[in-house]
């Protein structure tokens, strides 16, 4: 069975060009690294309203530095609003950037799952449910991790020592996922 409301992004797929806000100011574009890296790991989240994302990114924090020595950036955004983020900042120990006002438009080209509020207690707008994304340097998502919920992710231990075996070219380990 086929839902005609999601388009997912598959591994191998050009990453969607999606310029967004930073919470410090200026814009980015999710996919494309910085800093002299290489790739980029492009991680939604759902909002300021899920403590599991605040937990997560708080624990992302601390593979940082791990990701930045194997050649990885790393971006965190969402769907609030600069308000809603700058209030959701003052639970979040991060150093890496944070991007707020992904539109529904956007979480559809990502192929994030969207959900809508439960109440207006929780959120005032749709929100993306949590995707994962790890984008080459060519611009082609290598790595895609979406769930429908928030308690489904990948776990950072895992992923950072598997992004640092995929990235040593002596393995010379392809994109996962590309059979038709």
């Amino acid at each position: 069975m086929t839902n005609e409301y999601t388009q997912k992004l598959h591994a191998g797929a050009a990453f969607p060009e999606i310029t967004v806000e930073l919470k410090d100011g200026g814009k980015r574009v999710l996919g494309k690294p910085e800093n002299g890296l290489s790739w980029q790991m492009v991680v939604v989240y759902r909002g300021r309203h899920c403590p599991l994302c605040t937990k997560y990114l708080n624990q992302l924090e601390s593979f940082k530095q791990k990701l930045i020595d194997t050649g990885v950036d790393l971006i965190a955004v969402s769907g609030d609003s600069k308000t809603q983020l700058d209030s959701h900042a003052e639970q979040l120990e991060v150093s890496f950037p944070l991007a707020y006002g992904l539109t529904i438009e956007q979480m559809k080209s990502l192929g994030v799952y969207i959900s809508d509020p439960r109440s207006p207690q929780e959120t005032d707008h749709p929100f993306a449910e949590p995707g994962l994304f790890v984008v080459n340097e060519e611009g082609t998502v290598q790595v895609v991790d979406i769930s429908n919920n928030p308690f489904v992710r990948p776990e950072l231990e895992a992923l950072t020592n598997g992004l640092a075996w995929i990235r040593n070219p002596d393995n010379n380990y392809p994109i996962r996922g590309m059979h038709k």
